[in-house]
């Protein structure tokens, strides 16, 4: 290389030496959101209570949060490249300390779910940036053990959501029941506020894009127009105009797809890239994750079974389902090896959790009255093995079949409908357990059919899975090129909901 090729060659990049403790700051985000989406689950009788609440209101306030993250995950990282990582995520954890406020100050449920919304919306502004600064702040050969530590948050966060909710309703501090599930957001929030103010540096992506409001408000109106009527209908009587939103959902979210491809022919910045849809992979990708993730709302039949049928404590629901998690975790050792098997993986895993929810509902049924938590472990075991084989697979599949300089937009498609999956799933399981309870039907019997309906998710996802395009995966495919983005930057981590674009670190605060 000449002289002059080593002067306009770009400056090697420079890691912030304080990028592990940056990193440990940072993945608190991940952490509370895995926590704060989980949460209140266990407790939702606790709830019903204290603030007299519907089983419409409780399905919104579990609902509510997981809606408005999906709604504003992408702006959120696209905000991010744009005016600055860090600052996006220091505005996402201050909303979300204080949204965790008002919720644990609700005095009805009117505030309560206008809480959780607000307080998910705060975490898809700061938990999208936690990927995106990660892939500037440190190192190629130091990127896998910071990723590790990203998915061992996510472990962590899933398993402690449950489990902490069980030990604060079960201590009770000061009388206030359920609202410390909310409190103890806001001293460790701000303590994390302070130390990443100080420790975590700028960073945005090169490139300038739009932000397409207009596309964000369609499909929240579309997605609000299918989940409203599903939730509210059974307490409104089910009248016309529940039926007419349902019958205009695929309606808008066709218009939102013609809307973007407009937005995308004018050079501006659709939400999603409407090309992506034509490929058979994320096509099949956001279909089987969007059905899959749904099922996941066997939570809400299991908590309100446990604790209302069963007598359960709170903390002992959460260890009953915290099961689910060691199933998790045992599928995580195989189930990689298993990847390159493709759209076969994803078939078997929705086949293994279909059976392992099959043996929950059996024994729900089989052991009424005298239900012990390690009755459920067996199914509760198999059902987690299941989530593992299906949840990283089918990220792998879309983004080793599509063009790498899609692969950041793809996966966040993926990560928006494993959201959106989830908040349909509790309207839609919510709505069949809650109807056969109000109808007085036995509570076994309810969370039976309920348990059931989850089931019956579970194999229409396999069925979906035939969209998925066929044959082996090769997984090397899904890691960046050598040469992609500017020195320092890789290209997007699998899983990430950030942009695509090169990314430059700008410097310690």
């Amino acid at each position: 290389m000449t002289v002059e090729k080593l002067a306009d060659a770009p400056p090697p990049p420079q890691y912030s030496p304080k990028r592990w403790a940056t990193l440990a700051v940072t993945l608190f985000a991940v952490f509370m959101d895995m926590v704060d989406n989980t949460v209140l689950n266990v407790a939702l009788p606790a709830v019903q209570r204290d603030l007299d609440a519907t089983s419409a209101q409780l399905e919104w306030s579990v609902a509510g949060y997981t809606l408005a993250f999906a709604a504003a995950m992408i702006t959120g990282a696209r905000l991010g490249d744009q005016l600055g990582r860090r600052r996006i995520y220091l505005i996402g954890l201050g909303g979300f300390v204080v949204t965790s406020a008002l919720a644990g100050a609700a005095v009805n449920m009117e505030m309560l779910i206008a809480s959780r919304v607000l307080q998910g919306a705060a975490a898809a502004m700061m938990v999208p940036q936690v990927l995106a600064m990660l892939q500037v702040d440190f190192p190629k050969s130091e990127r896998p053990q910071a990723m590790s530590m990203y998915g061992m948050s996510l472990a962590l966060g899933g398993i402690g959501g449950p489990l902490l909710g069980g030990v604060l309703l079960q201590a009770d501090l000061f009388g206030l029941g359920w609202r410390p599930l909310f409190f103890i957001n806001v001293p460790v929030g701000l303590i994390a506020l302070v130390a990443a103010y100080y420790l975590t540096r700028e960073s945005r992506a090169d490139s300038r894009e739009t932000f397409d409001v207009r596309g964000t408000l369609l499909a929240t109106i579309a997605l609000v127009s299918l989940l409203y009527p599903l939730i509210q209908g059974r307490e409104l009587g089910w009248p016309w105009w529940t039926f007419a939103l349902m019958v205009a959902c695929p309606v808008l979210l066709w218009l939102f797809a013609r809307y973007e491809r407009r937005v995308a022919d004018r050079g501006e910045s659709p939400i999603i890239d409407p090309d992506l849809l034509r490929h058979r992979s994320s096509l099949g990708g956001l279909l089987v994750a969007v059905l899959f993730f749904c099922g996941m709302a066997y939570q809400v039949v299991m908590t309100v079974h446990l604790q209302t049928a069963e007598g359960y404590s709170p903390l002992r629901t959460a260890v009953a389902l915290a099961t689910f998690t060691v199933g998790v975790g045992i599928g995580s050792a195989f189930a990689p090896k298993l990847m390159p098997l493709g759209r076969r993986v994803v078939l078997m895993g929705c086949a293994v959790i279909a059976v392992g929810m099959s043996i929950v509902a059996w024994t729900v049924n089989r052991y009424s009255g005298g239900l012990e938590w390690w009755h459920l472990v067996p199914g509760m075991v198999i059902s987690g093995i299941g989530l593992a084989m299906v949840a990283g697979t089918l990220l792998t599949i879309v983004l080793a079949k599509m063009p790498r300089s899609a692969s950041g937009a793809a996966s966040s498609l993926i990560n928006t409908s494993i959201q959106l999956g989830a908040a349909t799933g509790v309207a839609i399981v919510g709505t069949v357990y809650f109807t056969l309870l109000e109808d007085r039907h036995s509570p076994v019997d309810s969370a039976v059919t309920g348990l059931l309906t989850v089931v019956g998710l579970y194999v229409l996802a396999g069925l979906l899975a035939l969209v998925l395009p066929p044959g082996r995966v090769d997984v090397n495919e899904v890691e960046p090129d050598e040469d992609e983005g500017t020195p320092g930057d890789d290209g997007p981590a699998p899983g990430a909901t950030v942009a695509v674009g090169t990314t430059t670190a700008q410097g310690a605060p």
